[in-house]
């Protein structure tokens, strides 16, 4: 696994640009469950990218990984808002139902 995420670091030194370079380096950290660099790479994918949602599910679980429960349930919103827009219902609904067991006061 060290060596995928040393791959895309190589990758992302040399196009730091590239979103999905981004997201592959995130989908890595959170498979090797280093959320401390999975939360900031997820980040910096989503201020390059238009997400149709799936990142702010793979955040919100990174911050829910690390106690972060408030920073959880306002990504889950924001992936609520993203997914409708793109026309991602299902991917919403996922989001709420968490919100709704997971969150709920």
């Amino acid at each position: 696994m060290t060596n995928r995420i040393e791959v895309f670091k190589q990758m992302l030194e040399s196009d730091p640009n590239n979103a999905m370079v981004f997201f592959g380096l995130a989908n890595e950290y959170l498979k090797a469950e280093d959320y401390q660099n999975a939360i900031p790479t997820i980040e910096g994918y989503l201020q390059k990218a238009d997400d149709e949602g799936a990142a702010y599910g793979m955040l919100a679980k990174a911050y829910e990984r690390i106690g972060e429960r408030e920073k959880a349930k306002a990504t889950y919103e924001k992936g609520i808002a993203v997914s409708n827009a793109h026309g991602h219902p299902s991917m919403a609904n996922d989001y709420q139902m968490t919100l709704d067991l997971d969150y709920a006061e």
